[in-house]
């Protein structure tokens, strides 16, 4: 008798009319698309990050090798300049950091949790950033001091390297 009643029952299956599959589709809801969509955005953010990140780096690479051979002898070295050991100090620690991190973004995904990972993104990158920029400012006053009495190879190196320095300040701000 049990067996009958479940014989009885009909299930009325219709199927989902294909305005709604687009509509959840736009929104980035269940369906084919949508997740699709969602998949090809996160690709792009993860792939914006890493470009952005290995400019910052290649950047601050640069600002690091210009203000080390910045040497033309007599009052034209950097290392006499604390304004300029500091561009130098957080030029290296840039280049660490961002080859870290686009390390860390190729090669080990799994190394720290995601949670924790988007955190040190965040916190890590504003840091920098805001390193990258105050090294970069205290050297403009310098620069332009000593252009003004002569302007050389030395205060040229000095402008590229500050400008490199910014540049890669941009890269990790954005």
């Amino acid at each position: 008798m049990a067996a009958s009643n479940y014989s009885e029952t009909k299930i009325d299956v219709q199927s989902v009319p294909a305005s709604t599959e687009a509509r959840s589709g736009d929104r980035g809801g269940d369906g084919i698309a949508g997740i699709l969509q969602r998949y090809r955005r996160e690709g792009f953010v993860e792939r914006g990050s890493l470009c952005l990140r290995g400019l910052a780096l290649v950047f601050s690479f640069i600002s690091f090798f210009v203000v080390v051979t910045n040497e033309h002898g007599d009052w034209k070295q950097f290392h006499k300049y604390q304004e300029y050991r500091y561009l130098l100090a957080i030029a290296i620690l840039s280049s660490l950091y961002t080859g870290i991190q686009c390390f860390r973004q190729v090669y080990g995904k799994n190394m720290i949790q995601p949670n924790i990972a988007v955190l040190v993104d965040f916190f890590g990158d504003q840091i920098m950033a805001y390193l990258l920029i105050s090294s970069a400012s205290a050297a403009i006053p310098i620069t332009n001091r000593m252009r003004e009495g002569a302007d050389n190879a030395f205060t040229d190196t000095s402008t590229a390297a500050i400008s490199f320095s910014f540049f890669a300040f941009l890269c990790l701000a954005l």
